[in-house]
């Protein structure tokens, strides 16, 4: 399982997908996530400004994604 690191409380689905490098772009984020080929926390959510909190993961095609907190590592 791969772990991106954010800063703030909450990063967007489309914007966590662009940071762990599983799509190019925000408009690839934003079709993947409509065409529900996105899980977080184990259940398809088609919201691309779905916020996720450090504890949360999120899968696509294949990869599981970890969202985790910077500041723990101060």
């Amino acid at each position: 399982m791969e772990t991106i690191y954010i800063k703030d409380d909450f990063i967007k689905l489309g914007q966590a997908l662009k940071l762990a490098g599983l799509v190019e772009s925000g408009v690839d984020a934003k079709l993947v996530v409509q065409d529900g080929l996105v899980k977080v926390n184990g259940e398809i959510d088609t919201r691309r400004g779905k916020k996720l909190v450090p504890g949360d993961t999120f899968e696509y095609e294949g990869q599981t994604v970890k969202v985790e907190s910077k500041l723990l590592f101060k």
